[in-house]
């Protein structure tokens, strides 16, 4: 009896020792805002109040400043969850910017973020997040923009933080913010031959997150990734991306098998609405479940307490995981 007591003894400490799983969202990121009920129903079991809604893009096209896709509302898109505005820019568009255009800028976001916050009568919280991946070159002047657009918003500004804006801190900066998202995926482009997963490479991760516990801002919130995608490669080696493919799309008469998530073509065709040649070949790349456990289990040992955002809530990624 007393060899039992012990062993419930040290069961009941390993269950109080084992760390809770850690509060989460999604990323929403479609110019439709439209929910389906898988999306509606997952979304509902997220425990953090918050679901961060890309709003539009900023990019500049010949000299001037163009929001890109900006979003229209579906009646669909229903949710007691407080909407976080979320813009991303393109790194060029603080390339040679003057300082009268930063203040310009900032205003034309500020603008318009709340005329669809107006447009749609979407609930909104305090914050509003920037996505844009900066470099040491721009760094000043997006700063800068990040300022202004605290000042003439009134709002909480955030930003998201890339991996090699960890790891070359130095170059890139410390951006004027109090809270930042850091993006654990796209760890290396999908276009170059590699056998290494490109949305998620545990490794990789590793290496340029290796100092993130010296990172000066400490309010950190995780992106993860729960996207997928399929990488085509022609005849020539050149590659393209089809979204949202999964290795269950690769059951084809068509597709000869290569390996559990790649394919070769055997029939011209349309095939996922593109038209692919005979010999082309497609890679489908996933995140499984235990990827993101083990990424989860290193960020642990980096970060104190954080947050999950998901990227991103469709019922193509959701469907059937375990948040």
């Amino acid at each position: 009896m007393k060899a039992i007591s012990y062993l419930l003894v040290f069961l009941f400490i390993i269950s109080c020792t084992k760390q809770e799983k850690h509060p989460y969202t999604f990323y929403y990121w479609k110019t439709n805002l439209k929910f389906n009920n898988i999306e509606k129903d997952v979304l509902t079991k997220a425990n953090v109040p918050f679901l961060y809604t890309r709003f539009f893009d900023v990019d500049k096209v010949d000299g001037k400043f163009e929001p890109v896709a900006v979003i229209i509302k579906d009646k669909s898109f229903d949710t007691e969850k407080e909407i976080v505005p979320t813009v991303f820019i393109t790194n060029r568009s603080f390339i040679n910017i003057h300082k009268e255009e930063i203040s310009f800028l900032a205003k034309k976001v500020n603008d318009l973020i709340k005329k669809k916050i107006a447009d749609y009568h979407l609930k909104v919280n305090q914050e509003i997040q920037i996505d844009c991946d900066w470099t040491a070159g721009t760094r000043d002047d997006y700063f800068e923009f990040l300022k202004q657009l605290k000042k003439i918003s009134g709002k909480q500004i955030s930003c998201t933080l890339r991996l090699h804006q960890v790891k070359d801190k130095n170059l890139t900066g410390i951006p004027p913010v109090e809270k930042v998202y850091l993006m654990c995926y796209s760890t290396s482009s999908p276009l170059e031959n590699s056998d290494k997963n490109s949305i998620l490479d545990l490794n990789i991760l590793k290496s340029y997150l290796s100092k993130l516990e010296g990172y000066p801002i400490k309010k950190i919130e995780v992106a993860l990734p729960i996207y997928s995608w399929g990488i085509v490669t022609n005849h020539l080696g050149k590659h393209k991306l089809i979204n949202a493919l999964s290795t269950k799309d690769l059951n084809n008469r068509d597709f000869k098998k290569i390996s559990d998530n790649e394919v070769e073509i055997l029939k011209d065709g349309f095939y996922f609405g593109n038209f692919l040649n005979k010999g082309f070949k497609i890679k489908v790349e996933e995140i499984s479940e235990e990827q993101l456990e083990n990424a989860i289990q290193f960020l642990d040992k980096k970060i104190d307490t954080y947050n999950i955002i998901y990227y991103q809530l469709d019922s193509k990624f959701v469907e059937g995981r375990i948040f």
